[in-house]
């Protein structure tokens, strides 16, 4: 019990420094992001090709857990199973 209140804690704890100490930042660097705005702007379409790109790396890492994850549970899942089966 007393590692969930240690756990619940520093959880509470970051949160609120991550809250506190936002700052507004750029995501690009200024010559990719000109790049892209004066292509959108001639009707090119490397600028939805950069945006595809940065939202596909963003979704890659939560794709690799998820599946790392759903193998694992299954396994585990399975090893319950012969547990409990008599031999």
């Amino acid at each position: 019990m007393r590692t969930i209140k240690k756990a619940v804690a520093i959880l509470v704890l970051s949160l609120t420094l991550t809250v506190s100490t936002t700052t507004t930042v750029e995501a690009q660097c200024p010559m990719c992001k000109m790049a892209a705005e004066s292509n959108l702007k001639n009707g090119g379409e490397a600028g939805r090709g950069l945006n595809d790109g940065i939202l596909y790396m963003l979704g890659l890492p939560y794709v690799i857990i998820g599946t790392i994850g759903g193998i694992w549970y299954y396994n585990r899942r399975k090893e319950g199973e012969e547990e409990i089966e008599p031999a």
